[in-house]
This record gives C-alpha cells, sequence and structure tokens, in this order.
C-alpha cells in the first residue's frame, strides 16, 4: 500500500524558498497568545518574520516592543528582535502575502456562539485573504486548533482563490503551547507535527523548522518528529487536550469521592502518580481545568465528532466537562458550610460576608482570565451576596474588564484585610509562599478556602487558621 505523505521530515537540496532567500521568509497570521509568540521566538532563532493581524492597536504595541498579554520572557525577545530588523508587525495583508514563503495560520478559533462547534470564520477569513494576495508559490500552514477535515478545507479555499499556475500548497502543524511556558515550548518543543501531503511542503515546512533543530543540536538534544496525512495532523492537539482535561477531571471526580468517604485526594493522587503508567503530573485536584483552550477544546471535539457520526466514542468528554464545573460550584458550597449560612434551593445566602478571592487567571504566569474557574468562582460568590475581593499578581486588568461587578485590589495584603473567608483559586507562588500568620493577623475571620491543594496545610492550621483542601479530610 503507498502511504499518501511523505514519512520523515528531511531536508532537499532541491528546494529553495519561493522568494530566493537563503531561509524561508515566515509569516504569522494572527497576533494573539498564539501567534505573537511563535513570530517572537522564530526571529529569536535567526528568521526574518513578519507578524500579521488586523487589529491596529495589537499592531501598534508589537511593534513599539510591548507584548499585548504576560508571558515570562517574551519581552525582552520582542524587543531584541525588532530592533534587529528580523521582526516587524503589520497589517497590511498585501505586505504579509509578497514577504512570505510559509504563512502559518494563528487566529482564533473560539466556541460558536450557537453550539459547542468551532468557530471557522478567522481561519476562513485569514486564508481567504492571504490567497487572494499571493503573487509566487507559498506554502500555508495550519496552528490553529481545528476540527479534523479543516486542511482539506483550506485546501480548497486555496484552490478557490488562486492560480493554478502558483503551485501555492498546505500543510498542517498544531501547536503546543502551555502558557507560563511558552517561550521554551517554540524554542525547545517536546515534539514537532507535520501533516504534509507533498515531498516540496515537507523539505519547505523542515527549513522552517531548522533553527529548532539547530538549537536542539548546540545543546545536545533531539526533537522527536511525526510526519504525518492532514486528519491526524489535526486530530493530535485536541487528542492531547481531551487526554490531559480528562485525567484533571478524573482526579476531581476522585475527590469528590474523597470529600464523603473521608479519604485524602492528595494522598492518593501521590500514590497513584508513582505508577509510570499514570504519572503524577495533572494529578492536582482543585477547581479544575479553564483557560481558552482545553475547555473550548474539547466541546469542539465532540461536536466533530458527532457530525462525523462518531459521537459515541466521545460521550464521556461531557462528564469530563461537567466534573469540571462541579468543582467551581463546591467551593460555593464549601464558603457556605466554613461561615455557616444557609443554603436554600437558589443556593446559599453569603450577603454580608467579606470574601478574598486569591487568583483571577486559569493558571499561574498568565494574565489569562478566559474560562477561569477563579474568576467564575469569584463571580459565583458575588451572586450568593458576599462582599468579594480579588487579588492577582498579572490578571487585574483583564479580570476587571469581564466581571467589572467584582472588586479588585492591588495586593495581597488589601484582599484579605479583615475577609471572613480567603479563597486561594490559582496558585501563584507568592500565594503558596505566603506567612499564614502574618495574614492571621489580619483577617476577620481565620479561615481558607485551598482551591488548588497547593498551601501548606499544616502551617495554616498551626497559625490559627481553619483549612479546607478540596477532597481534604
Amino acid at each position: 500500500m503507498t502511504i499518501p505523505y511523505p514519512t520523515t521530515f528531511v531536508p532537499s537540496a532541491s528546494v529553495t524558498p519561493p522568494s530566493g532567500a537563503a531561509r524561508p521568509r515566515l509569516t504569522f497570521l494572527g497576533c494573539g497568545y498564539l501567534g505573537a509568540t511563535y513570530a517572537i521566538c522564530y526571529a529569536e532563532l535567526g528568521y526574518e518574520v513578519i507578524g500579521y493581524d488586523v487589529d491596529v492597536a495589537k499592531i501598534e504595541n508589537l511593534s513599539r516592543g510591548e507584548v499585548p498579554f504576560h508571558e515570562p520572557g517574551l519581552d525582552e525577545l520582542l524587543r531584541r528582535n525588532v530592533a534587529s530588523g528580523r521582526l516587524r508587525f503589520t497589517t497590511s495583508i498585501e505586505e504579509t502575502a509578497d514577504f512570505g514563503d510559509v504563512h502559518f495560520i494563528c487566529v482564533g478559533t473560539p466556541q460558536r456562539s450557537d453550539g459547542m462547534g468551532a468557530d471557522l470564520r478567522y481561519v476562513e477569513a485569514s486564508v481567504t485573504d492571504l490567497a487572494k494576495n499571493l503573487s509566487r508559490r507559498a506554502l500555508i500552514v495550519g496552528k490553529s486548533t481545528v476540527p479534523v477535515g479543516t486542511a482539506e478545507w483550506v485546501e480548497r479555499l486555496v484552490e478557490k482563490h488562486t492560480s493554478e499556475e502558483l503551485g501555492v500548497e498546505v500543510a498542517w502543524s498544531p501547536e503546543f503551547l502551555q502558557e507560563g511556558f511558552a517561550v521554551e515550548d517554540v524554542l525547545r518543543p517536546n515534539r514537532i507535527v507535520v501533516g504534509v501531503k507533498t515531498e516540496w511542503s515537507n523539505a519547505l515546512l523542515y527549513a522552517a523548522h531548522k533553527g529548532v533543530f539547530d538549537l536542539a543540536s548546540t545543546e545536545d538534544r533531539e526533537v522527536p518528529v511525526v510526519v504525518t496525512d492532514f486528519a491526524t495532523a489535526e486530530l493530535v492537539k485536541v487528542a492531547a487536550n481531551a487526554f490531559l482535561a480528562t485525567k484533571i477531571s478524573f482526579i476531581n471526580a476522585m475527590a469528590e469521592v474523597c470529600e464523603v468517604a473521608g479519604g485524602d485526594v492528595t494522598q492518593l493522587a501521590k500514590a497513584i502518580g508513582y505508577d509510570p503508567r499514570i504519572g503524577n503530573r495533572f494529578l492536582q485536584a482543585g477547581v479544575g481545568f479553564g483557560g481558552g483552550c482545553l475547555p473550548k477544546d474539547i466541546r469542539a471535539f465532540q461536536a466533530r465528532a458527532q457530525e462525523l457520526g462518531a459521537g459515541e466514542a466521545l460521550r464521556f468528554l461531557h462528564e469530563v466537562d461537567l466534573i469540571n464545573l462541579r468543582r467551581r460550584a463546591r467551593v460555593l458550597h464549601l464558603a457556605a458550610e466554613l461561615l455557616d449560612r444557609r443554603q436554600g434551593p437558589a443556593g446559599p445566602d453569603l450577603a454580608g460576608a467579606r470574601v478574598a478571592v486569591l487568583g483571577a487567571t486559569f493558571k499561574p504566569n498568565s494574565d489569562d482570565v478566559r474560562d477561569a474557574p477563579a474568576l467564575a468562582v469569584a463571580g459565583m460568590l458575588h451572586e450568593a451576596g458576599a462582599d468579594v475581593r480579588v487579588y492577582d499578581p498579572q490578571g487585574i486588568d483583564n479580570a476587571r474588564k469581564a466581571h467589572p461587578e467584582l472588586t479588585f485590589e492591588k495586593s495581597l495584603q488589601e484582599a484579605v484585610a479583615e475577609a471572613d473567608l480567603v479563597c486561594v483559586l490559582t496558585e501563584w507562588a507568592e500565594f503558596r509562599n505566603a506567612d499564614p500568620a502574618a495574614l492571621a493577623a489580619i483577617v476577620g475571620k481565620r479561615l481558607v478556602i485551598d482551591g488548588r491543594n497547593c498551601l501548606d496545610a499544616s502551617a495554616w492550621s498551626a497559625a490559627g487558621w481553619t483549612y479546607r483542601g478540596l477532597g481534604r479530610p
């Protein structure tokens, strides 16, 4: 049987970038978190790069050397590479099309407003606008997380809007960025996956990644590469996210059992994590996962499987989603228990209680509050009547836009001052390392909910706090 795609990822001496440059010129369409991070890091690897976006303010900020989101280490790389001239940003699709040999599609694929599926309007717009302005051969590479089948659809869009003589091709190479570690994930990836159909696209895409391989060779590392078909390349990212979400919800389901059985989920996770078949990563029970990827990706995966007639195969992801959302409500009910408040049919009544919420972002080392469990819980506490005071080291500005009804403080101390209850909901180092004795002196009541099981329970108890961790006795 003939495999309809190249099986190895190797250079070809006969492939020269269509621009005639020594190395492929790269463009990244969509300068949000994904596109901007890749554009900056690939310029750092020595490539000539253009970042394109329709958002004028975003492009102006990046051109001034200002990253419009928080990602450790990225600001310095941006300033250095803009100054070097290797990196620039534009709102001109004509300039982008004329410049690039390899065009990476990095636009958002949010959940549709009318269902669980992915909204591909931004993918369609960026590919269409780019294709209409191409005047020579180029490779268009998808990086956005998309439903399986999107790459073939993108091929049809390209065929519709370019002349056949140009020979424009499509490939797919999913991203695997972890917010807070994205610079390392781009420069030192734990794997590269490419879906290609021809040796030309394979060789050009290899050349576009050569900087990664060169860096790895200087550090005596290997970068695993999987060369595969379009469908498999598209499925890798959503399958990985579905697996991680399932693992997180599994340990949170165990937390629910521990709470009624009197067990300790942190000890349970530690014990099963020693099993090499399971591992200890993503076994931290708490308020669950959030962010701009996992929640919408597992929902879009279910929706696409249903469209393909394989909905039964992913039915379990619905329960994964429900378990995740239940953990947020658990914090609300635990708050009512600690504050000795009535829990009626409409939910707990926390009127008059002052609650400090520590954390607004979905994870530490980020300013991303999209579908953040911490912020969702803060909103639920507010709706229950509590006077909620929120503090986060990086996410306050974004959180205030999402929840203007909440009160935001400038410091940890201001947030907990006179609080009847403290809820730690994002595991920032500042919260993990806080002195419980010092905080005990300024709160109203020494009650704490550890929504991430990230605090030293014995130290907090010794300082006079009533400590409750999710899934712990």
